[in-house]
């Protein structure tokens, strides 16, 4: 049977708030850090372009249906043929162009600025959370929880008896890790409020590759069923018409 606890006021003051507060400045204090380590780089004009096509594809797939399928089809053979479509990227410039990503010192370095800012703080900060507050029951969640999110929140304490509810200090440090984008978005911003889940997934890729959306965007355009919505707006308008008239 799962025990409840009583915990004492001294581990808010001296794990939960703290543990909490150096999350926020850490997360604060590293945005600033990359923000400085950030080369500045001029636009590539291809890769502006390259972005505005696949923007028109996205806007010529989600607005199909409001044009005649005659239209639709002229539209997608500009963008999809073959030997001279917007979106058609040769095999051999593919490869060059990810050859060059690639072999970019430029962004190697970013790569490697990106990576040194997200790691080294983290480190510091779970070895600094794994030294003083191992062990300790640092929060109860206020619902109830089954079994299968022990591992999640009790992360460090070793005894089954222990209610889920209940949230060791190492797990909070994880919960705080991946969950405050909401606060980071009211102090830094909605466009620099990137939370650290997104950017272990960015860590392994340098960035936008042209030729894989390019190609990407072809095959989804390709593959999609023309239907012209005008016909049914004019039957849904004669309904709604009789349905006013009766």
């Amino acid at each position: 049977m799962a025990e409840d606890l009583v915990l004492d006021t001294a581990i808010r003051d001296w794990v939960l708030v703290p543990l909490s507060v150096v999350m926020v400045l850490i997360g604060i204090l590293r945005y600033f850090v990359s923000k400085l380590m950030r080369s500045t780089q001029l636009p590539d004009a291809k890769v502006v372009k390259e972005g505005q096509v696949i923007i028109r594809a996205r806007n010529l797939r989600a607005a199909a249906g409001f044009i005649p399928a005659k239209a639709f089809r002229a539209r997608r053979i500009y963008f999809t043929n073959e030997e001279n479509g917007l979106l058609h990227v040769p095999k051999e410039q593919a490869q060059n162009a990810q050859a060059q990503m690639f072999s970019d010192p430029n962004m190697a370095m970013d790569m490697m600025k990106k990576n040194l800012s997200m790691i080294i703080p983290q480190t510091l900060t779970f070895a600094w959370v794994n030294f003083f507050f191992s062990g300790f029951v640092a929060a109860k969640i206020p619902f109830p929880l089954t079994q299968r999110f022990r591992g999640m929140l009790q992360n460090g304490i070793d005894l089954s008896t222990v209610d889920v509810s209940y949230v060791s200090s190492r797990s909070w440090y994880f919960l705080n890790l991946f969950g405050l984008r909401g606060l980071f978005s009211l102090i830094l911003g909605e466009e620099n409020a990137v939370d650290d889940t997104q950017k272990m997934m960015q860590m392994g890729g340098f960035g936008f590759d042209a030729s894989r959306s390019l190609a990407a965007e072809k095959d989804s355009l390709d593959i999609i069923q023309h239907e012209w919505t005008l016909p049914k707006m004019e039957q849904r308008a004669e309904e709604v018409l009789r349905k006013l008239v009766k």
